[in-house]
């Protein structure tokens, strides 16, 4: 009985001081998986690192004091990323706790009343909730029915709405496509606010936003590590110029990149070209999977520049086609439901060749039924 009234006496409490429009919001849901499931649902590399690395990587955090606090401005770790990437001096870098920290804190610093943040859509979920978290305006553009970036409708909305903040995923999640330079320069040119060219996959595209940024004031870039292998460190990052960066710098809670992280992050970069050994293989994997997909008579495959492919089912229903799967022991996404242009659809991670190939086998049995 005690512990009905406290729930009722919380609920009220709850009720009564967190913001409604926080009480009407549903967490951001990342099922829990079986282990001995084939996860093709979170855009990771399925690659581990090669028995030696990982040896050395060990003997490499023997080193770590984890009862001191980590380095607050990673400096360490700046070097290494300005190394490994060829970062010019004229620019900073600032880390996050993955890129959702980051994608946060830009909108905390430029966040005011009747304040826009507008993105293309269907895109990365995180823009509009952060925006929600902030109380922020969100406008969504609508992407072609190719997934084209609608570049006059973005023009309208930047004249009608002047976002101080446009989010512009290359190659985009969940389509895998790119926008193109040309369409990218339009939209950082027709406004006044800041534009993040967000790139957490650019690993495995041939674009590159990095050259935007000596050609213009009101552009930073986004990246992170999570999708060539360090998915588990949570460590993304911005390039940009100092006068933005230090000021989002001021919203950042200290010590937020753990020594751990730093340290494997560290290690990770001096074995760089182990990483891009593995993205160009899920590379080579992708558009291997692809051709095998393509040839589905009832699934229709989009090309891809990251590291998972879109289809949309075109006589099943693709969340019961993804529930069926999880049962056979393969899991993918169903983006049904999520946005009217993915009507149908699954993302499907690039895994091991093993992977894909069970995968394909499952997939082949399902469609056939």
């Amino acid at each position: 009985m005690a512990s009905d009234n406290r729930k009722q006496a919380v609920s009220a409490r709850v009720e009564r001081w967190v913001r409604t429009d926080v009480q009407a919001l549903k967490a951001y849901h990342v099922p829990a998986i079986e282990e001995h499931v084939i996860k093709l649902d979170a855009m990771e590399n399925p690659y581990h690192w090669p028995s030696a690395m990982q040896q050395a990587w060990l003997d490499a955090l023997q080193q770590i004091h984890v009862n001191r606090y980590p380095d607050a401005d990673c400096s360490q770790l700046k070097q290494a990323f300005r190394e490994a990437f060829h970062v010019a001096e004229d620019y900073e870098l600032l880390f996050g706790n993955g890129s959702d920290e980051l994608i946060q804190l830009l909108a905390m610093a430029v966040a005011g009343p009747k304040r826009t943040i507008l993105a293309p859509e269907p895109s990365f979920v995180m823009y509009k909730m952060i925006a929600q978290f902030l109380q922020m305006n969100y406008v969504g553009i609508p992407l072609g029915t190719d997934f084209s970036l609608d570049v006059s409708a973005m023009l309208k909305a930047i004249e009608t709405h002047n976002p101080a903040l446009i989010f512009l995923a290359q190659p985009n999640n969940p389509t895998g496509n790119v926008f193109g330079e040309e369409k990218i320069r339009r939209i950082i040119e027709a406004t006044s606010g800041l534009v993040v060219i967000d790139e957490a996959y650019t690993a495995f595209s041939s674009s590159d936003g990095y050259p935007l940024l000596a050609d213009y004031s009101n552009v930073v870039i986004m990246r992170t590590l999570s999708k060539v292998g360090l998915a588990g460190l949570r460590l993304g990052y911005l390039i940009g110029h100092p006068g933005w960066l230090e000021e989002v710098n001021k919203l950042r809670l200290p010590y937020n990149i753990n020594v751990l992280t730093q340290a494997s992050t560290a290690f990770a970069l001096q074995h760089v070209d182990e990483l891009f050994k593995q993205t160009a293989q899920i590379c080579a994997d992708r558009e291997l999977l692809k051709e095998r997909l393509s040839a589905f008579d009832n699934l229709h495959v989009w090309p891809s520049e990251a590291n998972f492919l879109l289809c949309r089912t075109l006589e099943h229903d693709a969340a019961e086609i993804q529930r069926l799967l999880l049962a056979r022991g393969v899991l993918i996404k169903s983006l049904h439901g999520s946005h009217p242009l993915l009507n149908n659809c699954l993302r499907i991670t690039v895994g091991t060749p093993n992977e894909n190939e069970v995968l394909l086998r499952e997939l082949a049995a399902l469609l056939a039924s």
